[in-house]
Formats: C-alpha cells, sequence, structure tokens
C-alpha cells in the first residue's frame, strides 16, 4: 500500500538490522528514507536534509531519543514517533512529554506503522494549508 504522499522520513535507530527493515518499508511506501545509526551521526546528517517525520529509537547507544528530540531546533513542525522495546505507560507519557506524537512498541507493527505515516501525511497536508492561507 502506497501513501498518498510521498513524506521524508528520518530514522534513528542504533540496530543495523532494524534500521535496514524500517527504511525498506517506508520506500517500499513510496517515501524518501534518511538514516542514521546514533545520535551524533543523526545530528550530521538532519544538517544536510530536510525532512517531515522524525522515526526515532527511545535507548541509543550515545543517549535517548526523548533529550534528542527536546534539543532540536526545527524551521517547521515536525511530526515525530518514538519507538522502544518499553512501552510502560511511563515510557508513553515520556515521549508525549518530549514532543513525540506517538510511542509504538518493538516489534513494530507495520500495520499500525502506516496508519501512523497516514496521520503524519495529513498533519502536514493540513498545516501546509494552514501557513498558506495566513500568508
Amino acid at each position: 500500500m502506497k501513501s498518498r504522499r510521498a513524506l521524508r522520513i528520518f530514522i534513528l535507530e542504533d540496530q543495523a538490522d532494524t534500521r535496514t527493515v524500517l527504511r525498506m518499508h517506508v520506500e517500499k511506501l513510496g517515501h524518501t528514507a534518511f538514516t542514521a545509526g546514533s545520535l551524533s551521526e543523526a545530528t550530521q546528517e538532519m544538517r544536510k536534509n530536510d525532512f517531515d517525520i522524525l522515526l526515532s529509537d527511545i535507548g541509543l547507544t550515545d543517549g535517548l531519543g526523548w533529550d534528542f528530540l527536546q534539543s532540536l531546533h526545527f524551521t517547521k513542525p515536525v511530526y515525530a514517533i518514538a519507538m522502544s522495546g518499553v512501552g510502560s505507560p511511563e515510557d508513553q507519557a515520556r515521549s508525549r512529554l518530549a514532543g513525540f506524537r506517538h510511542h509504538l512498541t518493538k516489534p513494530i507493527n507495520f500495520e499500525r506503522l502506516n496508519e501512523i505515516l497516514e496521520e503524519g501525511a495529513a498533519h502536514l497536508k493540513a498545516q501546509e494549508r494552514l501557513k498558506a492561507i495566513n500568508e
């Protein structure tokens, strides 16, 4: 199933196999994927590319996705999705407080991810319409 809108998705995941599977999945949906395996690599890559959605692991080898999202300064709204092996209510709440719109528990349910990506595309389209009206 291809999305109605092609998105530019940044995948931050330190497990190479998981990162590859996620990249292949979003590209199969018709999206463009950018990937990084660490916070330091992500910081460098994000300077080079514009993206619509951030799909970020929480527990990374060089820090936490929660702290990373809060440290970023975006020029436009970013639709952020957290991924973690832990899905406790506390972790889900911490993800929301950090600015993530969703908290997916690993292993990732790809049907749910697809739904969230569609939601993200609709949200971004609404943001673009609002911006056009206000200009």
